[in-house]
């Protein structure tokens, strides 16, 4: 099977997360600046996009080269050999982005990649008029930074954090792949109480709820590749039928989702049905201040408002308070808040024992950590009642 330079591009700041869930998977990485590196075949391709959580895209870097120059753009990409990916009736759009280079026109840098992909395969196919573009979709970004291009050629389509179960939504709902991040990041493992005293719609819980469950993320969409002539349909359904095989849908989890908004548990509740969690993955209406609780060396993972406008700055500090007061008598308990208000913790009480930068999509965020101290028996295993 042919190997391709493969890259996971991902939200900014989790890139390490990437690369560690791409080793796990047995890849070789070389982690980037919003992006992973490793190499595969078209098995690996579907194979990634099948079980990445935290990644966006999983894309073939088909060219890479110097150009400072249109003509270089246009010749440099004319001798890659395009005809190994897009067939004749190949409906391939080109996007592209550019950063401190020379070529700084973003769309003239479109048109010449096109140009030059429409010639080189107008000349390898014997075409004299135009090509149909009738067929599969194949994705093609150029980018372009410090006079550097990269040529990529999407395999993923609508975004990785589009897992296919989130049917209803609340104001400023959180992407799949950063909620699975922000389980990652914490020190949850599967036989934990786990608790969003903010739930909206439900992602982080069910997001949760899906790695205790060792379900693959991508298990309940399709993927743009698996419409290419040259992807064997076989493969995609091994590759499933693998991963069927390894969830471990009997596992017991006690994941709790809490909103002050029935409506949003509502929602919640929808969403886990679709995901096919309902029965794993409980909802409640609840206040984060009237929240209590026995258990112990549980982990709390909370999206608050933020705040953003002055008109509500007020009262989601109040509610930083409200959590602070309430988390205090919990210290086995380890919590985890993200906000973009760098002011949390004086709202909260307590200094954090760690603090993260994230991005959740522009915004620049702050991931507040309070790590517990758990109990443990005897044995060696965790107390958690």
């Amino acid at each position: 099977m042919q190997k391709f330079e493969l890259m996971a591009t991902c939200a900014s700041g989790i890139e390490a997360l990437v690369g560690k869930e791409l080793r796990e998977l047995g890849y070789k990485v070389k982690v980037e600046n919003g992006r992973v590196r490793f190499e595969g075949t078209i098995e690996d391709i579907l194979r990634t996009n099948l079980w990445l959580r935290t990644a966006d895209r999983v894309k073939i870097v088909v060219s890479e080269f110097e150009a400072k120059t249109f003509d270089d753009l246009f010749e440099q990409t004319k001798q890659v050999n395009w005809d190994k990916l897009l067939p004749i009736d190949a409906s391939f759009p080109v996007e592209g982005r550019s950063r401190n280079s020379q070529l700084h026109s973003v769309p003239d840098a479109q048109a010449i990649v096109k140009k030059a992909i429409v010639n080189q395969l107008s000349e390898t196919y014997h075409r004299r008029t135009r090509l149909p573009e009738t067929g599969a979709l194949f994705p093609i970004e150029v980018a372009i930074n410090k006079d550097q291009v990269q040529l990529t050629l999407d395999t993923t389509g609508d975004s990785l954090s589009k897992r296919g179960y989130r049917v209803g939504k609340g104001g400023a709902p959180m992407k799949e792949n950063m909620a699975a991040a922000l389980v990652m990041l914490t020190s949850w493992k599967s036989d934990m109480p786990f608790i969003d005293p903010v739930c909206g719609s439900g992602t982080i819980a069910i997001e949760a709820a899906l790695i205790g469950q060792n379900i693959a993320p991508g298990f309940n969409r399709s993927f743009i590749c698996e419409n290419w002539d040259w992807v064997p349909a076989n493969v995609s359904e091994q590759l499933r039928d693998e991963a069927d095989a390894k969830a471990d849908y009997d596992a017991k989890l006690d994941i709790t989702g809490f909103d002050i908004d029935q409506n949003m548990v509502d929602i919640s509740k929808r969403n886990a049905l679709e995901a096919g969690l309902a029965d794993v993955v409980s909802f409640k209406q609840l206040a984060v201040k009237d929240f209590k609780t026995d258990k112990m060396n549980g982990v709390i993972v909370a999206n608050p408002p933020y705040g953003q406008r002055l008109s509500d700055q007020q009262s989601v500090r109040k509610l930083y308070r409200e959590m602070g007061q309430t988390y205090k008598p919990l210290p086995t308990w380890s919590k985890y808040i993200l906000t973009s208000d760098l002011e949390f913790e004086k709202f909260y009480g307590s200094r954090a024992t760690k603090r993260r930068k994230l991005y959740n999509g522009a915004l620049r965020t702050d991931l507040f950590q309070y790590w517990g101290k758990p109990i443990w028996h005897h044995d060696g295993k965790r107390e958690t009642k």
